[in-house]
């Protein structure tokens, strides 16, 4: 188990970090589309989206900012304010990456950075488990048996 001390900065600086990058990776998708992006600096290939409910990147983008962005920064402001209440949201925080990530495996082809947030998401989720005293780790006790022909 980590120290409280510990899995509680771990969690803020993960929640910061995934927060903080989806919204820029939210508004990014949102300004690239709103501009006309031709340079492909903001905005991936349209050529992803085809078989999509989506015509252009603007919704992506909302949503990466509003709802995964919004979880991220939520379960951080309740980690700080409501510690009592982090746990559950960080769990929702974790699920929402997640979701995302896998989401985005099936739509578009694989980036280094989806395994960056896969693993970001899976460690969120490790640390709720850790602070619930689920994941531990036991380490054996040894013991001595006396021998038989010993009395």
């Amino acid at each position: 188990m980590i120290p409280a001390r510990w899995n509680r900065t771990l969690t803020g600086l993960l929640l910061g970090y995934v927060g903080i990058t989806a919204v820029a990776g939210g508004a990014a998708l949102i300004v690239g589309e709103v501009t006309g992006d031709q340079n492909g600096l903001l905005v991936p290939d349209a050529a992803y989206l085809q078989g999509t409910p989506f015509g252009s990147y603007l919704v992506p983008g909302l949503l990466l900012a509003i709802v995964v962005g919004g979880f991220q920064l939520g379960a951080l402001a309740v980690l700080l304010y409501r510690p009592a209440l982090a746990p559950a949201a960080t769990a929702m925080a974790a699920y929402a990456i997640l979701i995302w990530i896998f989401v985005q495996m099936i739509v578009i082809p694989f980036s280094p950075l989806q395994l960056v947030y896969f693993l970001a998401g899976l460690a969120e989720i490790g640390l709720v488990l850790s602070a619930a005293g689920i994941l531990t780790v036991e380490y054996p006790t040894a013991t001595v048996k006396p021998h038989a022909h010993a009395k």
